[in-house]
């Protein structure tokens, strides 16, 4: 694999309300929700500097807040400010757009072990495409993406018909080439179906590692209970 086809760079997308995690995200933003001895986004920051050489965050409800929180790491290179815009707006109108090599996006709720190996793997396995999807097996009361693919290019992506995968909230995507392939669009699904035209959309085989995502404070308790029912 060429150097410049490895991921270097990842993104958290944090920049969210967190309607359903009130009243605690009436006062904080979402990627600061306690967790563990820190936070929802301090686990996921703590995970990526082992394997990034850049680090990349999306700011938006109670940015500055989140904004000083994050300067206090030293590793944070990048925060972007989305208030008001898409969850992909950053893609065509950030700085990111020029970076011409895959970006690892997270979003800040995601719970789990990272695996920089296979996802390197699947991302040559898929041919360096615009963009990868992470899939993971649906979880009770986890809402998801479901994917439909074929030999691996994705087909559709929707939540109205179930299958046997569902994004995860991870993706592997170059902004450049997606940029390239798509327009200004309001949302990440007006992205993926641009690149579904292309067949540039493609799904990786499913995460290896256990997943969950936090939509609200009981699944939050929930996993807390999980995490003690390990030890």
């Amino acid at each position: 694999m060429k150097a410049s086809q490895k991921i270097q760079h990842a993104l958290i997308m944090a920049a969210g309300r967190g309607n359903r995690m009130r009243p605690l995200s009436n006062v904080l933003p979402k990627a600061m929700i306690p967790y563990r001895e820190g936070t929802l986004i301090s686990n996921t920051l703590e995970s990526l500097k082992k394997y990034a050489k850049f680090i990349h965050v999306t700011v938006g409800y109670k940015g500055s807040m989140l904004s000083s929180y994050l300067m206090r790491f030293g590793f944070v290179d990048t925060i972007i400010y989305t208030e008001g815009h898409s969850n992909s707006w950053w893609i065509h109108n950030s700085l990111m757009r020029y970076v011409n090599e895959p970006v690892l996006v997270l979003t800040c709720d995601n719970i789990t072990e990272l695996d920089i190996e296979f996802i390197n793997r699947e991302y040559s396995r898929a041919g360096f495409p615009a963009c990868m999807i992470i899939p993971v097996h649906p979880i009770a009361k986890v809402e998801g993406d479901y994917i439909e693919d074929n030999c691996g290019a994705v087909i559709s992506i929707q939540r109205s018909r179930p299958k046997n995968i569902y994004a995860s909230g991870i993706q592997v995507l170059n902004p450049s080439k997606v940029t390239y392939f798509t327009q200004n669009d309001d949302n990440f699904y007006s992205i993926w179906d641009h690149l579904i035209k292309h067949r540039q959309l493609f799904v990786s085989k499913v995460y290896p590692k256990p997943w969950f995502s936090v939509d609200t404070l009981n699944q939050l308790a929930s996993l807390g209970t999980k995490e003690n029912d390990k030890d």
